[in-house]
């Protein structure tokens, strides 16, 4: 397994990120809010945005810290969320917690979460197997 987290599976695109917020499902699970917007053709891999917000963590060192922490779980288990298809998605997680979290609790967070995202792939795929 690949663990690493080239800048190909980062969302930059102003584009795709405007895309993401104005069209993207999402869901809650604390400390996060996941926006997530599956997409055809566009990219080779799954993009992820890490949002931390300056209104609820004051501190730029405290953002930043709670970014790498996030970014550091998704890229041990994003294996949970890929399998070989050709589904792809936009993945945004925004932080919204108003304190720190250790991250032994973010990454059990982000292993839900990733989980749930596959779930809800797999049953996607199931419904429109269904309708074929």
């Amino acid at each position: 397994m690949d663990y690493r987290l080239p800048k190909k599976e980062r969302l930059h695109s102003k584009k795709l990120i405007k895309e993401l917020f104005d069209k993207g499902s999402s869901f809650f699970l604390y400390p996060f809010k996941i926006i997530y917007l599956p997409i055809e053709g566009e990219a080779e891999t799954n993009q992820v945005l890490f949002s931390v917000s300056k209104r609820k963590i004051r501190k730029a060192v405290h953002r930043n810290y709670l970014k790498r922490r996030i970014k550091e779980a998704y890229r041990l288990n994003k294996s949970l969320l890929i399998d070989g298809k050709n589904n792809k998605k936009l993945i945004a997680f925004v932080y919204v917690a108003p304190d720190l979290e250790d991250f032994h609790k973010i990454q059990s967070k982000v292993q839900k979460v990733l989980n749930r995202l596959a779930d809800r792939q797999e049953a996607n795929r199931n419904n429109d197997e269904k309708k074929k």
